[in-house]
């Protein structure tokens, strides 16, 4: 069964889907498991639909949700940023516990690309994620997108763009408005699986947020806790080395 929730975070009211599995008796309780979409998706993204009704049928609650500024969610339009996500998801946690059908003690994470380096991050610094799932993420925000802007003038644009964004910020007040695939750059024959209603345009601060973002320093407090580390050999998108070097970290 889905059913359309919200629930605040810093104020914000964020939209987000509960699935509730099949043959739950009065008063159990369940492991739940919160699906993480990626860099300006939301919770319509296949890579969120799909887990969050295969774990309910597996016996989980599950919750899809929109980050803040994504998708139904409010929040300034466009504007993205990485530790924000993650307030946002231990406040979906804390909306998590209290549900009934919640067990308050087993809840994990499981999130893609942008949404599995929030899983990491959150895992690592909040000790309430008994699990966590990580696939496609990254680490280090800056190697990252050294492997994405490969060769001396594609890194001097990106740099310059994050230069010029703060820039224009400290001058006018306003972000500099950037395309997504000047931040993130993917092939032509994957960009049509983006989600319908994905951010298209981002403030050079989301660029910012992201090359400050290090899901390496806190990989290493999730232990003992599982964590699950996919990444494909050959990814055309996020460095399969950001996967491996979260290995070597997680202890």
């Amino acid at each position: 069964m889905e059913t359309r929730i919200q629930f605040e975070s810093d104020g914000l009211k964020l939209e987000g889907i509960v699935n509730i599995p099949d043959g739950l008796k009065q008063g159990e309780k369940r492991p739940a498991i919160l699906v993480l979409h990626g860099f300006g998706s939301n919770k319509e993204s296949p890579s969120c639909i799909w887990p969050a009704r295969e774990f309910a049928n597996w016996g989980y609650v599950t919750l899809r949700f929109d980050m803040r500024s994504c998708g139904d969610s409010e929040g300034e339009r466009n504007h993205i940023n990485c530790l924000e996500q993650v307030e946002d998801t231990k406040n979906a946690i804390t909306f998590m516990q209290g549900l009934d059908e919640v067990d308050a003690g087993r809840i994990g994470l499981i999130g893609s690309s942008f949404g599995a380096a929030v899983t990491v991050y959150t895992a690592g610094v909040d000790e309430r994620v008994g699990a966590a799932i990580s696939s496609g993420g990254w680490g280090d925000g800056e190697r990252k997108f050294r492997g994405q802007h490969v060769g001396d003038e594609a890194w001097s644009a990106f740099t310059d763009m994050m230069t010029r964004g703060r820039k224009h910020r400290e001058e006018t007040g306003e972000p500099l408005m950037v395309p997504r695939y000047e931040i993130v750059p993917i092939p032509e024959h994957l960009r049509r699986n983006l989600a319908p209603g994905s951010v298209m345009m981002f403030p050079a601060d989301t660029a910012i947020s992201m090359y400050e973002f290090k899901a390496d320093n806190v990989v290493g407090q999730i232990s003992p806790r599982p964590l699950l580390l996919l990444h494909s050999s050959e990814d055309s998108v996020t460095p399969t080395e950001q996967s491996i070097e979260m290995f070597k970290r997680a202890g």
